[in-house]
């Protein structure tokens, strides 16, 4: 079983959290109040809003060393909401593997909702994990910790797809806040 700590006690840290107990994993999760607290998990879930990362980036570079660290944030200018705030050929999981050089960094759950984590369906379907990074042996163990909790999880590629997931994650929210789909809805995979 792994370890795994979530930074961000929000709805989808709590999601996640709930996926990761299902599986039987040992969960911790810290919130902002928990700030000088060194994550324990082998698997850190960033599952803070976007721009929160770069403070924690600052303030703990050094304490994801050797860890799979795991990016669910969306780069969405939440002022507009009409674009993506990092450069249309990068993403945000690029920009935190260049911060976290001894990480094994990995995108996922970018393109759920908390309501569909929770659930473990979107519709009649289950509910899809898709995960994006450069470590095979680290997509294996979120993958595997996304399975025994309940979900599917689908291997996305290299962490180059993070910028496709991140368009994605970007259209979802975007349909959801103009009412378009519900937050319990989303995109579904049927393989």
């Amino acid at each position: 079983m792994s370890s795994i700590t979530i930074i961000g006690n929000g709805g989808m840290g709590t999601a996640i959290a709930g996926i990761a107990e299902r599986g039987g994993h040992t969960v911790e999760v810290l919130g902002h109040d928990d700030a000088r607290n060194t994550p324990a998990g082998d698997v850190v879930v960033l599952a803070v809003p976007f721009p929160a990362v770069a403070e924690i980036l600052a303030d703990r570079a050094d304490e994801f060393d050797g860890k799979i660290v795991v990016d669910i944030t969306n780069p969405v200018n939440f002022e507009t909401f009409d674009s993506m705030a990092v450069d249309a050929d990068s993403s945000a999981a690029a920009g935190i593997a260049e911060q976290l050089p001894g990480a094994r960094v990995l995108k996922a759950f970018n393109i759920n909702f908390a309501a569909t984590l929770a659930s473990g369906k979107i519709g009649e379907l289950q509910t899809t994990v898709l995960i994006a990074g450069d470590d095979d042996e680290a997509k294996a163990i979120l993958a595997d910790i996304v399975t025994a909790g309940g979900q599917k999880a689908i291997d996305a590629g290299s962490l180059r797809r993070a910028r496709e997931l991140e368009a994605m994650g970007f259209l979802m929210i975007t349909l959801a806040a103009r009412e378009q789909t519900s937050w319990a809805g989303g995109f579904a995979v049927q393989a």
